[in-house]
Protein backbone atom coordinates (compact mmCIF):
# COMPACT_ATOMS: atom_id res chain seq x y z
CA UNK A 1 0.00 0.00 0.00
CA UNK A 2 2.77 2.60 1.12
CA UNK A 3 4.90 1.68 -2.39
CA UNK A 4 1.41 2.29 -4.26
CA UNK A 5 1.70 5.79 -2.57
CA UNK A 6 5.48 6.38 -3.63
CA UNK A 7 5.12 5.29 -7.10
CA UNK A 8 2.03 7.75 -8.04
CA UNK A 9 3.37 10.45 -6.44
CA UNK A 10 6.59 9.84 -8.47
CA UNK A 11 4.45 9.19 -10.93
CA UNK A 12 2.38 13.07 -10.34
CA UNK A 13 5.94 14.76 -10.32
CA UNK A 14 7.19 12.94 -13.46
CA UNK A 15 4.43 14.68 -15.32
CA UNK A 16 4.88 18.23 -13.68
CA UNK A 17 8.39 17.77 -14.80
CA UNK A 18 7.45 16.54 -18.16
CA UNK A 19 4.66 19.45 -18.43
CA UNK A 20 7.22 22.39 -18.03
CA UNK A 21 9.35 21.25 -20.42
CA UNK A 22 13.19 21.83 -20.43
CA UNK A 23 14.31 24.57 -18.02
CA UNK A 24 16.01 26.98 -20.16
CA UNK A 25 18.37 29.82 -18.93
CA UNK A 26 17.85 33.51 -20.45
CA UNK A 27 20.68 34.95 -22.36
CA UNK A 28 21.72 38.26 -23.55
CA UNK A 29 20.75 39.53 -26.73
CA UNK A 30 23.57 40.06 -29.19
CA UNK A 31 22.30 43.53 -29.61
CA UNK A 32 23.26 44.19 -25.92
CA UNK A 33 26.83 44.19 -26.50
CA UNK A 34 28.67 47.39 -27.86
CA UNK A 35 32.33 48.41 -28.13
CA UNK A 36 32.84 52.12 -26.54
CA UNK A 37 36.30 54.11 -27.18
CA UNK A 38 37.86 55.02 -24.17
CA UNK A 39 40.26 57.81 -26.05
CA UNK A 40 37.94 59.62 -28.91
CA UNK A 41 41.05 61.36 -30.22
CA UNK A 42 44.61 59.95 -31.16
CA UNK A 43 47.86 61.75 -32.42
CA UNK A 44 48.31 60.96 -36.19
CA UNK A 45 51.54 59.09 -36.47
CA UNK A 46 52.98 55.64 -36.57
CA UNK A 47 52.56 52.98 -33.67
CA UNK A 48 49.26 54.41 -32.13
CA UNK A 49 47.39 52.87 -29.48
CA UNK A 50 43.72 52.63 -29.43
CA UNK A 51 41.65 51.28 -26.76
CA UNK A 52 37.96 49.83 -26.99
CA UNK A 53 35.73 48.74 -24.24
CA UNK A 54 33.82 45.71 -24.96
CA UNK A 55 30.47 46.21 -22.71
CA UNK A 56 26.88 44.40 -21.85
CA UNK A 57 24.98 47.44 -22.35
CA UNK A 58 22.41 45.99 -20.17
CA UNK A 59 24.30 45.20 -17.24
CA UNK A 60 27.14 47.64 -17.37
CA UNK A 61 29.73 45.23 -17.06
CA UNK A 62 32.77 44.64 -19.38
CA UNK A 63 32.99 41.91 -21.83
CA UNK A 64 36.44 40.20 -21.43
CA UNK A 65 37.29 36.56 -23.59
CA UNK A 66 35.74 38.12 -26.76
CA UNK A 67 37.05 37.26 -29.68
CA UNK A 68 37.83 39.54 -31.90
CA UNK A 69 37.40 38.40 -35.25
CA UNK A 70 37.51 41.42 -38.28
CA UNK A 71 39.08 44.52 -37.86
CA UNK A 72 39.72 47.72 -40.75
CA UNK A 73 40.90 50.89 -40.29
CA UNK A 74 40.32 53.61 -42.98
CA UNK A 75 38.95 57.28 -43.42
CA UNK A 76 35.50 56.70 -44.74
CA UNK A 77 34.12 58.96 -42.41
CA UNK A 78 35.70 61.94 -44.54
CA UNK A 79 35.20 59.74 -47.93
CA UNK A 80 38.02 57.68 -48.46
CA UNK A 81 37.18 54.60 -47.39
CA UNK A 82 40.45 53.07 -49.64
CA UNK A 83 42.81 54.98 -47.27
CA UNK A 84 42.93 52.00 -45.17
CA UNK A 85 45.79 51.21 -42.35
CA UNK A 86 47.30 48.14 -41.26
CA UNK A 87 45.95 47.76 -37.53
CA UNK A 88 46.36 44.77 -35.47
CA UNK A 89 45.39 43.24 -32.26
CA UNK A 90 47.84 44.29 -29.27
CA UNK A 91 47.54 41.20 -26.24
CA UNK A 92 46.69 42.38 -22.58
CA UNK A 93 45.24 45.05 -20.84
CA UNK A 94 42.71 45.07 -18.27
CA UNK A 95 39.39 42.81 -18.36
CA UNK A 96 36.72 43.89 -21.14
CA UNK A 97 39.49 46.34 -22.72
CA UNK A 98 40.69 45.21 -26.44
CA UNK A 99 44.04 47.28 -27.52
CA UNK A 100 45.24 47.86 -31.64
CA UNK A 101 48.33 49.06 -32.75
CA UNK A 102 48.10 50.94 -35.86
CA UNK A 103 49.42 53.41 -37.82
CA UNK A 104 47.78 56.92 -38.49
CA UNK A 105 49.14 58.60 -41.55
CA UNK A 106 47.38 61.29 -41.76
CA UNK A 107 45.21 63.91 -39.40
CA UNK A 108 41.46 63.20 -39.99
CA UNK A 109 38.81 60.65 -39.03
CA UNK A 110 39.01 57.65 -38.83
CA UNK A 111 36.53 54.09 -39.01
CA UNK A 112 37.59 51.42 -36.71
CA UNK A 113 35.39 48.45 -37.51
CA UNK A 114 35.29 45.59 -35.45
CA UNK A 115 33.65 42.00 -35.08
CA UNK A 116 33.44 39.99 -31.88
CA UNK A 117 32.00 36.46 -31.02
CA UNK A 118 30.86 36.93 -27.01
CA UNK A 119 31.38 33.36 -25.43
CA UNK A 120 28.34 32.12 -24.71
CA UNK A 121 26.47 34.36 -27.46
CA UNK A 122 25.39 33.60 -30.36
CA UNK A 123 25.35 35.94 -33.40
CA UNK A 124 28.15 38.69 -33.44
CA UNK A 125 28.93 42.03 -32.27
CA UNK A 126 29.58 44.36 -35.06
CA UNK A 127 30.49 48.07 -34.69
CA UNK A 128 31.52 51.14 -36.15
CA UNK A 129 33.73 53.61 -34.54
CA UNK A 130 35.31 56.99 -35.43
CA UNK A 131 38.36 58.12 -34.04
CA UNK A 132 39.84 61.98 -34.82
CA UNK A 133 43.71 61.64 -35.22
CA UNK A 134 45.38 64.93 -34.92
CA UNK A 135 48.57 66.67 -36.18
Amino acid sequence: MKASRYLRAFQAASIVIAMTGPITVARADIKDYEFQLVDQTVQAGRDKVITVRLMNAKTGKPVQDAVIFAIRLDMAPDGMPEMATKIALVPGGESGTYKFKATFGMAGRWQLSLGAKVQGETGTVESKLVITAQK
